[in-house]
């Protein structure tokens, strides 16, 4: 290795084949290999060894399904390279993906705006420069004034990106709901550069999954997370949607086991959760 590049993980895994100079490979399977990935480069052992510079690598993240080997795996993490994608799995597929991430992010610049938003209230805050950290469960941002702010993968609520001018270049902003150490809500705008945009996107893109809400709920049950949502206590809840305080009670343990709310006190205090956000955030997008 050359000096200052480090080791990130060492491991068996598979990779497949499935573009190569720009045309699909139909009939290509999972390989055994040896993956090396350091701060660097990703390296591939098997037969023979490939060499991946991680300046080579375009984008990252999202399915390339190119035939059933690859759509028959639940998940793996796809590199496109030049004319090239090649998809890569390991034994332990979260924490591969969180060192690969790692490689382009940790200890690089980006620029943040925090608090952008705060209570539904934006902010009069201006863009800094910050150094970032990604750890297994949230990405870490030490911010020039002085901040340390943290955005759990787990508490990621929506994600929106527009288009800015941010350091007199014109840059895509990701614009990044979360809790903050008091447990409100706020938003976090980001951005980068290059290799830096691709990575942040799978990663929020990720953290929105996990939260994602692909959840069957009736009337009534969108109704409360709307209240709840909208700073309706849940005491006042069967008189806001004009329910029996027992049908309320059901309602509120289905949530829960669904992740929605969360228990705070007693059995009926709740507050809205990540998840929850997200289910109030589709449900005002769609009226």
């Amino acid at each position: 290795m050359s000096e200052g590049e480090r080791k990130l993980m060492d491991d068996r895994g598979q990779y497949l084949q499935a573009v190569t100079e720009g045309r699909d490979v139909q009939d290509a399977d999972w390989t055994q290999c040896r993956i090396l990935l350091t701060t660097e480069r990703v390296a591939l052992v098997a037969d023979e060894k490939r060499v991946i510079p991680l300046s080579e690598i375009d984008n990252v993240g999202g399915r390339y399904d190119v035939n059933q080997n690859a759509a028959g795996v639940a998940s793996y993490v796809t590199l496109h390279i030049g004319d090239d994608v090649v998809l890569l799995r390991a034994p332990e597929q979260d924490a591969f993906e969180t060192d690969l991430y790692r490689a382009f992010l940790d200890n690089t610049i980006v620029y943040v705006k925090h608090p952008a938003v705060k209570g539904g209230v934006v902010q009069g805050a201006e863009w800094q420069r910050a150094k970032i950290k990604l750890t297994d469960e949230a990405v870490k941002l030490a911010v020039e004034d002085g901040q340390y702010v943290t955005i759990g993968r787990d508490d990621i609520g929506d994600v929106e990106t527009d288009d800015r001018t941010v350091d007199g270049t014109e840059r895509r902003v990701f614009e990044v709901e979360h809790t903050d150490s008091e447990d409100r809500s706020v938003e976090t705008h980001l951005t980068g550069e290059g290799q830096q945009i691709t990575i942040l996107e799978a990663i929020f893109e990720e953290g929105v999954e996990r939260n994602r809400a692909n959840l069957d709920l009736s009337p009534t049950e969108q109704q409360i997370v709307m209240a709840l949502h909208s700073g309706v206590s849940p005491f006042d809840v069967p008189e806001f949607v004009d329910e029996d305080v027992e049908d309320i009670e059901e309602i509120f343990d289905r949530l829960i086991e669904l992740d929605v709310i969360e228990t705070i006190r007693e059995r009926t205090e709740v507050e809205i959760t990540s998840r929850g956000r997200q289910v109030a955030s589709e449900e005002m997008g769609s009226q």
